[in-house]
């Protein structure tokens, strides 16, 4: 393996998957979900950065290319994983039925590549593939800090107890203003992160199907 700048993002990249889940491992939330987000966003940077250099400087390798996209869908599996996994208190159709679109449409996309073998090169990367990795990682580093505020209201300085509520509604908690904050943050960034994560599903199922396509006068018998 060439070890230039581009391979060595890439490799990091691969690596900060599987880190996403040992931050909740090794640490307490909302602590866990800090260090998962400003992992995630880190790593998402450096999948532009390692592309766009291995092209300006006419770095770009077959290893690269290889490791590039199981990079990002390291990335984008393990970290629906979690989200789907530290939501299962409260399962919604809206965050399970995109994530499943998702991993299902990766797991199928790579086993056509795997058993096109040689051929897989008629399934290349699309301009709108890359806008549905981005759709993705965008999507899932909202959801993130939906965690963020979540736990940091749930389990912070305030606490979901009957007191709170009676406070809240007879205007006796001092900082109203950190309340509301923590509150609008859980309500914006919730929705938002499940609006993009949707339209990050439908992207996936475009590209999927669009990769179908392509691998059909492949897969007919002879």
């Amino acid at each position: 393996m060439k070890w230039n700048l581009p391979n060595i993002l890439t490799v990091l990249r691969l690596i900060a998957a599987p880190g996403l889940a040992v931050m909740f491992l090794y640490f307490t939330r909302p602590y866990a979900d800090w260090f998962a987000l400003i992992l995630f966003l880190s790593a998402a940077i450096t999948d532009w950065f390692d592309g766009y250099l291995a092209r300006a400087w006419k770095q770009e390798t077959k290893i690269g290319a290889m490791l590039d996209p199981i990079a990002d869908k390291a990335m984008v599996v393990i970290a629906l994983m979690i989200l789907v996994g530290y939501s299962a208190e409260h399962w919604t159709p809206w965050l399970v039925l995109p994530a499943t679109v998702i991993l299902f449409r990766e797991v199928f996309v790579s086993g056509l590549r795997e058993y096109l073998g040689d051929t897989a090169g008629t399934l290349k990367v699309t301009k709108l593939a890359k806008w549905k990795t981005t759709a993705q990682m965008v999507a899932i580093a909202v959801l993130f800090s939906q965690g963020i505020f979540e736990h940091n209201f749930v389990m912070g300085s305030f606490g979901m107890s009957p007191e709170l509520i009676d406070q809240a509604l007879t205007g006796q908690i001092e900082d109203v203003n950190n309340l509301r904050w923590h509150l609008e943050g859980m309500f914006w960034s919730g929705r938002v992160g499940l609006w993009l994560l949707w339209i990050a599903a439908t992207l996936t199922l475009i590209t999927g199907y669009d990769y179908l396509r392509k691998a059909m006068p492949h897969l007919k018998e002879s």
